[in-house]
């Protein structure tokens, strides 16, 4: 027998769930969340303190922008946003300099986006404005900031939404929640516990019915919960996944116009900053950019923990799928030692502790986040609205400039709770 109805079922435990059900439970509505996992916070994974030094996020790490929903809640968990600063650096192979390969292009690009109407995918803006050889670095480095900061494909990829990012060079501001991101999914989780909120844990949702007038939400292992709404706030490839009413189905499908990318990252503590030593001038660095394997570093900057964080988004990340963590890891030990010009034996001596994950591989996420192509502002209007039992919420739906992001999650969720308040 199915067990007793529950007003609203949320499908995953992520940001957007809890931030939904937190918000619900408060205006006096009985919820349960199904989440997959053994864990809450879906695409954010706090890794134990004791392996890299601090609690060191496996997943989402970054506050991106002014962010008002976390910090928001940052304040009112007690906890502490940290604005970090320093030096983005490039290796061209040869040398390391503090200058983009877009720089010297700067106020030609910048000029092209400004007054652009029409939105078209990166690959057709690059093709129109800035085609031949004369252009060749510049194409480069818009192609590698695509797939690198947004893990999007600049061949499906909107201009018009990536303008913002391209005329504040990107890192504009770039901020991290003291202690990681764990301690806000925690701070939410207890409050969805306090408030009644019935949180179960591996929990797949298989498929979800209309039944009698109410809604009837399947697990894998033979669960069933009757409910009166349901909100699905999972990964947009798991969409696909779950079986839906023929309305939802319908709505779903314009997921298809909204782009959705991988990501590979690597943790490596190390005994010491060696990278400071053997090069003094880069003890200001934040970022390293390169077109080695892993092309992308970054340090625990400001704190002084003798971490780097590798990174690599996008299409081209499927050139490693064949690789497990052990692999990914010695990617990234390789593409360091080619950097720096030492063997890799002697990086890997330093090595203390080491975390990898390939987002894609991952059964409960099939990827990082999602990312604008110049149809998606509609497919999102469409996802967003409040029209039937079945209501789908996340990341990907937020409209703001910040899509793909933890604040994107939290907003997509609040905004969701209160339509069905207000409703």
């Amino acid at each position: 027998m199915p067990d007793k109805p529950n007003h609203i079922v949320i499908v995953g435990a992520g940001a957007a769930g809890l931030m939904a059900a937190r918000v619900l439970a408060h205006g006096g509505r009985r919820v349960a969340i199904l989440e997959a996992r053994e864990r809450c916070g879906g695409r954010i994974h706090p890794l134990p303190a004791s392996r890299f030094g601090y609690p060191a996020d496996g997943g989402a790490e970054f506050v991106h922008g002014e962010a008002p929903v976390t910090r928001g809640l940052v304040r009112e968990a007690g906890l502490t946003v940290r604005t970090i600063g320093g030096a983005q650096w490039s290796f061209d192979g040869t040398t390391f300099s503090r200058e983009s390969p877009r720089d010297p292009y700067d106020e030609q690009l910048h000029a092209a986006v400004k007054d652009l109407t029409e939105d078209l995918t990166v690959a057709e803006f690059l093709r129109r404005h800035f085609a031949g050889p004369d252009y060749a670095r510049l194409r480069h480095a818009v192609e590698r900031m695509v797939e690198g900061y947004d893990a999007a494909d600049p061949a499906r990829a909107s201009t018009l939404a990536l303008r913002d990012e391209w005329m504040n060079d990107g890192h504009a501001t770039q901020a991290r929640i003291d202690g990681g991101y764990g301690g806000l999914i925690d701070f939410l989780t207890a409050q969805c516990r306090k408030s009644g909120v019935a949180i179960r844990f591996g929990a797949v949702v298989t498929t979800i019915e209309e039944d009698g007038g109410r809604v009837a939400v399947r697990c894998a292992g033979g669960e069933v919960q009757l409910c009166d709404r349901v909100i699905v706030t999972v990964p947009l490839p798991l969409l696909r996944e779950i079986a839906l009413p023929p309305a939802a189905r319908a709505k779903a499908a314009a997921a298809d116009d909204i782009g959705f990318g991988s990501v590979i990252k690597i943790l490596l503590r190390f005994t010491r900053p060696w990278w400071r030593e053997r090069r003094e001038e880069l003890a200001d660095m934040l970022f390293l950019l390169s077109d080695e394997t892993i092309p992308v570093w970054w340090t625990r900057r400001p704190d002084q923990h003798p971490v780097l964080t590798g990174w690599f988004g996008g299409p081209r990340t499927a050139e490693l799928s064949h690789l497990d963590p052990r692999g990914l890891i010695d990617a990234g030990i390789s593409s360091l030692a080619a950097i720096f010009g030492i063997p890799r034996e002697e990086i890997a001596r330093d090595l203390v502790a080491a975390e990898a994950a390939n987002w894609a591989h991952d059964p409960f996420a099939r990827g990082a986040y999602s990312w604008a192509t110049p149809r998606t502002r509609a497919a999102q209007e469409r996802l967003a609205r409040a029209d039937g039992p079945v209501l789908f919420s996340g990341e990907a739906l937020y409209r703001g400039r910040d899509m793909g992001t933890v604040e994107a999650a939290l907003a997509s969720g609040l905004e969701t709770a209160e339509m069905i308040l207000r409703g």
